[in-house]
């Protein structure tokens, strides 16, 4: 399967302009693996090509009804003795930014080097070049539902084939840009299931202050790159379904979580994409903040120099509240 990869010209011009283009982070790249034959293992999901030759970065590509047209895949990153130690193990769901793909963080953030000799699995998965996470409210190239594939299928398939802690206190979630949205919004949706949540400049309000651009983002986005003009959150909007998703108002569901924020102070003034992006990011985890703080419930939130980028020093000191928060392996 060749992986859809238009230029930002042909986003932009697609699209119509910057509502597209400022919800996509960095081009992504492709993994290779040593191809295997199909294995039925339940959940909805059929292994088509795997990969299990390196001792730590496990490869495993899917068949699945929930995404149409081709094949999703996910990098399982596991910890240095995983194979003799016997033990379960925390896990982290680490989602990556629009036009990304399941092995940006391994190819261009270090992520071998962040957890070497750390006790945690790290699960990367597509989430589509514009998927924003969601199952959308159409599509004409096909199923798109990423979130059906990440919290039906892929999550249960994980703990039903590693060591994992199976539950609320062994699963932690987060992301960057688009992927950063995707880990406040299933930490809120599905409260059960992660302890911990980090957006690494993620927008976190789909409406508020910014006037429903990211809302606005996401379905030009996903019409340019990802659904063939379908839309994830439909014209006009399907309001409930964006309340459903909106960090903003939801957030008596991060009581009692760990929760990470990220955002750039000083974008780049001659880099208008990067100046757009971290913007909006930055106003959105402000109001997401007012908000956690109106109510009471802690978090740790970071501004830092700079814009739209994976900061490492950040990776590396959420990778270790992580683990210091969830259940010990």
């Amino acid at each position: 399967m060749t992986a859809q990869n238009p230029t930002r010209r042909s986003i932009l011009k697609s699209a119509g302009g910057l509502t597209a283009a400022v919800a996509l982070g960095a081009g992504g790249v492709l993994a290779s693996a040593s191809p295997a034959s199909a294995v039925g293992d339940g959940f909805g999901l059929r292994i088509v090509e795997r990969g299990e030759h390196d001792h730590r970065m496990w490869y495993y590509r899917f068949q699945t009804s929930a995404i149409g047209g081709w094949n999703p895949a996910v990098n399982v990153l596991l910890p240095d003795g995983y194979h003799t130690s016997g033990r379960r193990y925390p896990v982290l769901y680490l989602l990556h930014g629009g036009q990304q793909d399941f092995i940006t963080f391994d190819a261009h953030h270090n992520i071998r080097g962040l957890t070497a000799w750390k006790d945690l699995i790290v699960v990367m998965p597509d989430g589509g070049r514009a998927g924003w996470y969601s199952n959308p409210v159409s599509t004409t190239v096909g199923a798109r539902d990423w979130e059906h594939f990440h919290i039906a299928q892929l999550l249960p398939w994980i703990d039903a084939n590693f060591r994992t802690y199976a539950e609320y206190d062994g699963r932690a979630v987060a992301g960057f840009s688009m992927g950063g949205f995707g880990a406040l919004k299933y930490a809120a949706k599905y409260y059960g299931h992660f302890a911990s949540v980090s957006a690494h400049s993620g927008p976190a309000n789909l409406r508020g202050a910014n006037g429903d651009v990211v809302t606005h983002w996401a379905n030009a986005s996903s019409a340019a790159v990802e659904l063939g003009g379908g839309t994830v959150y439909g014209i006009p909007w399907d309001q409930a379904r964006v309340s459903a998703d909106n960090p903003v108002e939801r957030i008596e569901s991060y009581r009692h979580k760990r929760v990470f924020l990220v955002a750039g102070t000083s974008p780049d003034p001659v880099n208008w994409w990067d100046q757009a992006n971290e913007g909006v990011v930055l106003r959105t985890q402000r109001e997401f903040r007012h908000h956690l703080h109106r109510v009471g419930i802690p978090h740790e939130a970071h501004e830092l120099p700079g814009g739209h980028f994976v900061r490492p020093e950040m990776l590396e000191r959420d990778i270790n509240g992580v683990i210091a928060r969830l259940r010990r392996a």
